[in-house]
């Protein structure tokens, strides 16, 4: 007797990246970069879901903060963790989440910029993209990261507006 069982429903939860996630990873950050480096407030915005763009609060005035805050040419850059992937699939429906931290070294400051990606959403395709975009001093790491739950917000982290 051979017994087949089958769900309509699963999750795989914080499993380690396929080689794709991790290309998914380093490709955002090096769109990211260079946005940041044109200071093209328009692929910035076309990086983030439409989830994230409804649900952020003053994205412009954000955008702005970035190109401020973020100083000097770019030297290198190095995945720091992750990424964590979270993937749900429900009904033949999938959701992909990606939560990768980089370390950025420009030629004025050492960056760590940590994000939320949304690169698989069959659920709601509108909401494929950036959601979450943290970039912090590398010496305020203490202070202005955490837990990745706790930085989970829409858009990008302005220290101004905390």
């Amino acid at each position: 007797m051979i017994l087949f069982i089958s769900t309509a429903c699963s999750t795989t939860e914080g499993h380690t990246p396929m080689d794709n996630d991790n290309q998914i990873a380093d490709d955002r950050i090096e769109q990211l970069l260079g946005a940041i480096k044109d200071k093209d407030k328009e692929t910035i915005c076309s990086m983030f879901s439409k989830q994230a763009l409804d649900e952020s609060e003053n994205l412009d005035e954000s955008i702005e903060y970035l190109f401020s805050f973020f100083q000097g040419e770019v030297i290198s850059w190095e995945k720091d963790s992750g990424p964590i992937v979270d993937e749900i699939t429900e009904n033949g429906k999938q959701i992909k989440e990606l939560k990768t931290w980089y370390n950025v070294k420009t030629s004025n400051q050492k960056y760590i910029i940590f994000m939320i990606d949304y690169p698989v959403n069959t659920n709601e395709p509108d909401n494929v993209g950036l959601y979450t975009l943290r970039v912090v001093k590398e010496e305020d790491k203490e202070t202005q990261l955490g837990y990745w739950q706790d930085m989970k917000s829409p858009g990008i982290y302005n220290l101004n507006n905390k």
